[in-house]
């Protein structure tokens, strides 16, 4: 049978009576008006119980560090707070090649609006610059337009001319010009020509001549009617002289296709 609701006959003993006789309770142990006695009780070790041995009265107090950290910890955000902001670092110098500096002043060529004008040399004295003459003629001719071939070691008149261009004492062969204005080199060149932008440039120049100039055969130079091309004048009275209606070596500009200098 189920036992019977009711009260239990087990009895629970009261400590209340039990801890009336000691002479605190822990509730007034650790009672405390108010917050700021929290540090007090954490920062003392003192004995509540006089039961105590006597090695333990005489035992040093243990100091707590904890609030002393987070009072060092707020003091030094406070100074962080307050220092005033470092200066400002100067601004790094524009590089060359810094997008935002002022773009290179754009060099013409005058008398050239209507046709391809290329600085080379046809000796073969460094090979990598007789090279790139002769892929970056290959690419302009492919486009069939009117083109101004420039020996440099056919007249040593155009480095001069090239010189007082570009305002450079050194310069490196070949050196083009579209429509008057000028393109740079044989990378330029090329990678103008690999991306098809090239073909926008010479658009609207007019085309070259289907067939080669009869009277210097594409050479652009002829010889001299004065000296026959030995750069050299004979007379009487003063011996021989050099000749000053041609270059040094004998040649002059075709008339038939070269334009006049500049």
């Amino acid at each position: 049978m189920w036992r019977p609701w009711g009260k239990s006959p087990t009895r629970i003993h009261d400590t209340s009576s039990s801890s009336s006789s000691s002479s605190s309770s822990p509730s007034s142990l650790f009672s405390c008006s108010s917050f700021k006695d929290i540090e007090n009780l954490c920062s003392s070790d003192q004995p509540a119980n006089h039961h105590h041995n006597h090695h333990l009265l005489h035992q040093p107090k243990k100091t707590f560090v904890v609030f002393h950290r987070v009072r060092l910890a707020n003091s030094l955000l406070r100074a962080w707070s307050t220092r005033p902001p470092p200066p400002a670092l100067p601004e790094p110098e524009q590089q060359p090649d810094d997008p935002k500096r002022a773009p290179d002043p754009v060099i013409c060529l005058p008398g050239a609006e209507k046709r391809i004008v290329v600085y080379f040399t046809s000796l073969r004295v460094v090979r990598s610059t007789f090279e790139d003459c002769r892929a970056v003629r290959s690419i302009l001719r492919g486009f069939r337009v009117s083109i101004d071939e420039r020996d440099l070691s056919m007249d040593s008149g155009f480095l001069g001319e090239l010189q007082q261009i570009l305002g450079q004492r050194k310069l490196t062969l070949p050196r083009v010009f579209i429509g008057g204005r000028y393109v740079g080199g044989a990378d330029e060149v090329r990678q103008l020509h690999e991306v098809g932008e090239l073909k926008k440039f010479v658009e609207g120049l007019p085309a070259a001549e289907p067939r080669v100039c009869d009277a210097c055969g594409g050479f652009c130079f002829v010889l001299c009617d004065d000296c026959s091309g030995s750069h050299k004048l004979y007379s009487e009275k003063g011996g021989f002289k050099c000749c000053t209606a041609c270059n040094e070596n004998g040649l002059i500009r075709c008339p038939s296709c070269s334009s006049p200098p500049l």
